[in-house]
C-alpha cells in the first residue's frame, strides 16, 4: 500500500476516510477564468446564463370559424370551441361527419374570423327574424338549408368583393350582434390560453379587397380579453371602415394608445392582389409613397404569411426564371374572387422574394425598408381545422373536405379563369424561435422576426449571420450557441462590418421527426446594383448523398421513391439533418443585401395522391403526385455603412 505519511491500522475505518479525503482533487478554480476565445459560452456550461430563444414553437396564425360569413356558408358548423380543441390536440368531429385530429398538437393558434359581418351566419343559420324579413337573407337562408351553401358562400364573397354586399344584412361594429360575436372570441381565447402549455391569440381578420384584388391582413393581439375586449375589430366598410391600410395602421396605432396594449398586422395572399399587395411606387389608388407610409408599414407589419392554401408565395418562374424551385404550388390565375386575369406585369406586385428587392430599393430613397419582414405560413382554412399535413388535408372549407368528387370540382370558375380542387395546398405552418410558451414570448418573436414558414412540415432550421463563423460552429451540435454569441439570427440586420470581411452564414436543419428526410439547404440573396435595378440569385450550400455539382452550376436531383399506387416513400434518401457556414463568394460592400435560408424536403406524396389512394380514384390530370415541402426562413439584411 502507498504511503501518504500516515501511520494507522489498514482496517481502520478513520483512517481510510482520512486517506481517502487526501487522495482527492484539489477544489478546481472558477470555471468561468481560462476559457478560450473560441469557445462562446460565458462559463463551463454552455447552457448557463442561457439567454436566447432554445425552442421553435409551431403554430397557426390563420383560422377561420363558422363565425366567418363565407365560412359558415360553405358548410362549417364547428364554432371556436372545436377549432381549439383540435389545434391543442383533441380528436373532433369535422362538418361532413368525419373524425379529425392532428398528428402532434400545436403550441399557439390564432382565430382569424373575417372582422366585416362578424357573427352574421350564426344568426343566418338559425333563422334570425331581422335576417328572414331581408329578401335576400330569406334567399340565402332557404338555399342553405336545401344543400346550397357552396353556391351562396361564392356570391357572398362575390358581392363583398365588389362592394355590392346588402346593407340592410351588415354586420356593424356598433350592432349588438357584433359585439356580441367578438366579445365571444375574446372569452374563448381567454379560456383556451394556458401560457407555457397552448397560447390562444386574440385576433381576427380585416378582409380588404379592392375590386376583387386581395389586400387582406391578419391582426393579432398580445394581450389578454382585459384591453382586447376594450374595442372591437376594424373592418373594411365603410364609414366605420375602410379599405386602404393606412387606416388600418391608424386603428392599430388608436388601439395602442386606448388600452396600453399591443398589435401586429400580418399580410398574406399576395398573390392574389393582382399586383397592389407590394407596390414600388405608389399605393393601390395613386397615393405616393412618403416616409410616413414606409415607416408605418415596417412597423405594423414585421412579419409576412408567404405560404398557406391559397397557393404559394415565395417567388413566381416569370420571376425567378432561373430557380429550378420557383414554380411551387403556384396560384396565378386571377385576382381573389377571379373576376379578373393575371397578367405577367402584376407578379412583381405579388410575391415574397420580389417585395424583398422592392424594399432595398424604396429603402435607398426614402431611407426606410416597408418590407423588411419575417417569413411565416399559416393555413387560411375555414373549417375550424387547422390541419397542414399532406396526409390529414381537409380543405379550405367545409365543401372541400375528404370526399372522392373534391379534387375534380372547381374551387373556384369564373369567365376569366378556373382553379380546381385539386389544386387547393395542405400548407402552411408558423415557427417561431422564443424564450416560451405565452402571448408575450410568441408576440415579440414575431415582431423581431425570429420565425420562420413551413409548407405544412416541422423541421427544425436555424439562421444565423456573421463575418466570422466557422465550420466548428455548426460542427458543437449547438450552433445557437455561437449564433447568438458572433451574429444575429433570422431577422436581424448583419452588424457593421469588420474591414475587408464578407458575411458568413450560419444555417442548420433538422428534419422532422416523423417527416421526411431532407435534399437540401439553398441560400436566397437578392440586392441592390448601382443603377437601382435589383437581382438574385440562389445558392445550394448543403445537400445530402454527396452529389456533385454539374458543369452547369446545378446540384443534380436527390431522387424520388415515392410509391404513387400505395401513397408512401421511403427515408433511403436524403439526410435527416443538414447544416453549413457559408460565405457570399460574391460580396459587395456597396451594396444593399438580403439573405434567406430555403429548406427543401425529399419528395413526398401530396395530398391529392393520398386521396386517390384512400378513396380508389385516379389522380386528376395535371395533379402533382409528389410534392417536396419545404421551408423558408426570415431573412437577414446588410446595408452598406453610412
Amino acid at each position: 500500500m502507498r504511503s501518504f505519511g500516515i501511520s494507522c491500522s489498514i482496517t481502520s475505518l478513520a483512517c481510510l476516510i482520512v486517506s481517502s479525503a487526501i487522495a482527492q482533487l484539489p477544489a478546481p478554480p472558477n470555471g468561468e477564468r481560462g476559457l478560450s476565445p473560441k469557445y462562446t459560452g460565458r462559463s463551463y456550461s454552455p447552457y448557463a446564463d442561457r439567454d436566447f430563444p432554445s425552442a421553435v414553437y409551431w403554430g397557426d396564425t390563420h383560422l377561420h370559424t363558422s363565425f366567418s360569413m363565407d365560412a359558415g356558408a360553405f358548410g362549417n358548423r364547428l364554432g371556436l370551441d372545436a377549432a381549439y380543441k383540435l389545434a391543442r390536440g383533441e380528436q373532433v368531429t369535422a362538418s361532413s361527419g368525419t373524425k379529425v385530429r392532428l398528428s402532434r398538437p400545436l403550441d399557439f393558434l390564432v382565430i382569424a374570423d373575417h372582422s366585416d359581418n362578424m357573427g352574421f351566419f350564426p344568426d343566418m343559420f338559425a333563422g334570425k327574424e331581422h335576417i328572414l324579413s331581408n329578401p335576400k337573407g330569406k334567399e340565402w337562408y332557404d338555399r342553405i338549408k336545401a344543400g346550397e351553401g357552396v353556391g351562396v358562400a361564392l356570391e357572398l364573397i362575390g358581392l363583398f368583393s365588389q362592394g355590392q354586399f346588402p346593407e340592410g344584412l351588415m354586420y356593424t361594429p356598433d350592432s349588438e350582434p357584433y359585439a356580441a360575436a367578438w366579445q365571444a372570441t375574446v372569452d374563448a381565447a381567454e379560456r383556451y390560453n394556458q401560457p407555457g402549455i397552448f397560447t390562444a391569440f386574440i385576433g381576427y381578420e380585416w378582409t380588404s379587397l379592392v375590386r376583387g384584388n386581395n389586400m387582406h391582413r391578419v391582426v393579432v393581439y398580445r394581450d389578454g380579453g382585459d384591453k382586447g375586449g376594450q374595442t372591437v375589430p376594424y373592418t373594411t366598410t365603410p364609414p366605420q371602415g375602410s379599405p386602404n391600410p393606412r387606416d388600418l395602421w391608424k386603428w392599430m396605432a388608436e388601439y395602442e394608445s386606448k388600452t396600453g396594449g399591443r398589435v401586429l398586422a400580418i399580410p398574406h395572399n399576395g398573390n392574389l392582389s393582382n399586383g397592389i399587395m407590394f407596390p414600388l411606387e405608389a399605393q393601390y389608388d395613386g397615393t405616393a409613397f412618403d416616409t410616413t407610409y414606409v415607416e408605418t408599414r415596417a412597423q405594423r407589419e414585421p412579419v409576412y404569411e408567404v405560404t398557406q392554401i391559397k397557393g404559394d408565395g415565395e417567388t413566381h418562374p416569370f420571376l425567378s426564371p432561373d430557380d429550378e424551385f420557383a414554380d411551387y404550388e403556384t396560384w396565378d390565375i386571377g385576382n381573389l374572387d377571379v373576376s379578373e386575369a393575371k397578367t405577367n406585369d402584376m407578379l412583381a406586385g405579388e410575391y415574397a422574394r420580389e417585395a424583398l428587392k422592392r424594399g432595398l430599393a424604396i429603402e435607398s430613397k426614402l431611407g426606410k425598408n416597408p418590407y423588411q419582414f419575417g417569413m411565416i405560413g399559416s393555413t387560411d382554412s375555414h373549417t375550424s381545422l387547422a390541419t397542414t399535413g399532406e396526409n390529414n388535408f381537409f380543405g379550405k372549407h367545409s365543401g372541400a373536405e375528404p370526399s372522392p368528387e373534391r379534387m375534380t370540382h372547381p374551387f373556384m370558375k369564373t369567365d376569366s379563369g378556373e382553379i380546381m380542387g385539386w389544386q387547393q395546398v395542405a400548407g402552411g405552418l408558423a415557427a417561431v424561435w422564443a424564450k416560451d410558451n405565452s402571448r408575450s414570448a410568441i408576440f415579440d418573436a414575431m415582431e423581431r422576426k425570429e420565425v420562420y414558414g413551413t409548407t405544412g412540415t416541422r423541421m427544425s432550421v436555424r439562421f444565423f449571420g456573421g463575418w466570422d463563423f466557422a465550420e466548428h460552429d455548426v460542427n458543437s451540435r449547438e450552433p445557437a450557441f455561437a449564433g447568438y454569441a458572433k451574429g444575429v439570427p433570422m431577422g436581424g440586420t448583419l452588424r457593421e462590418r469588420p474591414a475587408e470581411s464578407a458575411p458568413t452564414f450560419m444555417v442548420y436543419a433538422l428534419r422532422d421527426p416523423i417527416g421526411a428526410n431532407l435534399d437540401r439547404i439553398q441560400i436566397v440573396k437578392g440586392w441592390l446594383e448601382a443603377d437601382g435595378s435589383t437581382a438574385e440569385k440562389v445558392y445550394d450550400v448543403a445537400w445530402s448523398d454527396g452529389r456533385i455539382v454539374g458543369k452547369d452550376g446545378r446540384l443534380p436531383p436527390v431522387g424520388n421513391t415515392v410509391d404513387v399506387a400505395n401513397a408512401n416513400w421511403t427515408n433511403t434518401i436524403g439526410a435527416s439533418e443538414l447544416g453549413t457556414v457559408w460565405t457570399d463568394p460574391d460580396f459587395d460592400p456597396n451594396k444593399r443585401a438580403f439573405y434567406y435560408a430555403r429548406v427543401i424536403e425529399i419528395p413526398t406524396p401530396r395530398w391529392s395522391t393520398y386521396d386517390a389512394f384512400r378513396f380508389g380514384i385516379e389522380i386528376p390530370k395535371g395533379a402533382p403526385t409528389s410534392t417536396q415541402e419545404r421551408a423558408y426562413t426570415s431573412p437577414i439584411w446588410y446595408t452598406p455603412a453610412g
